[in-house]
This record gives structure tokens, sequence and C-alpha cells, in this order.
């Protein structure tokens, strides 16, 4: 018996071989007979898949009133939450500048803040430095310098002092400024701001809304975006 049993074995294994090659050589056409009656795809088709538009996301309030740049009646409304210390924040802050400057009155933009203190240190302190600079009428100033020289300051160790520095050159009261900064009402504007960003589903920065609908970050480079624009506007023109 034991002379036997390597036999056996051998006789196994071609028996385990054999049946996995005449599995595999009727797998083909089972499949093949399988897949008649299964309705096309789009893609074999030829038909192209339209994507649905995004949904509006009205979200809780913000900060009130919040720092916007542009009349209310304007038709397209771009609502920005950042990240001062966010680099992609930073790139995306000149393209923001050109389609104000190429649409005009026909958009509003408003900035909410949502600092990502984890990654960013100095986030908050920057928010903080925005926020008392509204205090004294003078946002979109201080927005404007933080980020046009995000990469001087983000290596800084002292920052405040980087932003009081700003604040005396864009025409602040600056102990003003420095106890604004520390200010209750300036922490409440931040958290308000935060608070409609978890509402709307936002985690990152720069998010943006384009008439309370998202747009995807690979549609914020400017010749994407303008396009957007137009279309929004062409259609607020048809309504």
């Amino acid at each position: 018996m034991k002379r036997l049993t390597p036999f056996i074995i051998i006789l196994a294994v071609l028996g385990v071989a054999l049946g996995g090659a005449w599995y595999m050589m009727r797998t083909p056409s089972s499949s093949s007979s399988s897949s008649v009656g299964t309705p096309a795809t789009p893609a074999s088709s030829g038909a192209q898949a339209q994507p649905k538009p995004a949904a509006v996301r009205p979200g809780v309030p913000g900060a009130d009133p919040p720092n916007t740049m542009g009349p209310p009646t304007a038709p397209v409304k771009l609502e920005e939450f950042g990240d001062f210390e966010c680099p992609p924040c930073g790139a995306f802050h000149p393209i923001l500048k050109q389609m104000k400057q190429e649409f005009g009155d026909k958009l509003q933009i408003t900035f909410r803040e949502f600092p990502l203190t984890g990654p960013h240190p100095h986030a908050l302190a920057a928010a903080s430095a925005a926020e008392a600079a509204g205090l004294q009428g003078k946002f979109w100033e201080m927005h404007g310098l933080i980020f046009d020289h995000q990469k001087e300051w983000k290596g800084q160790f002292d920052v405040r002092s980087v932003f009081e520095g700003y604040a005396k050159q864009i025409g602040l009261d600056v102990e003003r400024f420095k106890r604004d900064m520390d200010s209750d009402r300036v922490e409440q504007r931040i958290f308000l701001d935060g608070k409609r960003a978890h509402s709307m589903g936002v985690g990152s920065t720069p998010t943006v809304f384009m008439n309370g609908r998202e747009v995807p970050f690979e549609e914020l480079a400017p010749e994407k975006l303008r396009v957007l624009i137009e279309n929004e506007l062409r259609a607020a023109a048809s309504k």
C-alpha cells in the first residue's frame, strides 16, 4: 500500500490539473452566453451620460455681516471657504482677483473663515487678523496682504508682529487691532463661519460654491472657472 501511495498522489494531482484545464476552456463560452440580453452601457452604445448639476447647499448662517465684495444684486455669487495658510488658497487668490476684474459687478465674492489649525499653525492667527481688520472696515485690504505675502510669513515664529505691521500699513488703529484679534467678537465670527462650513459639508480648502452649488476643485483653474461664470450669467439672463 505504501508503494502505491506516490502513484495515487500523482494521479490525484493530474486529475485536478485536467479538471482545471477543462474548466478554463469552457469559461469563455459560458461568460459570452451569459452576456446575451444584458442592456448596453452608455459607453458601449455611444451615448454620453450627462452629469447631474450639484445640489444647492443652503447651510446654516455664518458670520453676519459676511465679508463680501460686490453688490448683492450680482447674478453670480461665489462663496469661498478658505485658510490663509493653505497653499492652494494662496494660489486661488489671484484667480479670484482676476475673475472680479473681468466680471465686475456681475460677480459677488464672499470669503468665509475655515482655518485648518492642525496642519497650519498660523491659520487661526491669520483669520483673526483679517477679521480684526474687518471690524475697522479693512477686511479685504488685510485679506490681500496676507495672501500676497503668504510664503513670507508662514515660516515665521511670531506672525502676530507681521500682521500688526500689515495693520499699520493699511492705516488701522493698531492698538485696537491687537485687542480685536483676541476679542470674543472675532472668535465668534470665525466660529460661525466654521459652523456654516460644516453644515455644507466642507472638509478642505479652498472649497468654493457658486450660487449655492459646490464647484469641483479641478474647475477652479481660471479658464474653467471663467466658463462656469459665463454659463451662470447666460442662465440668469434667460430667466
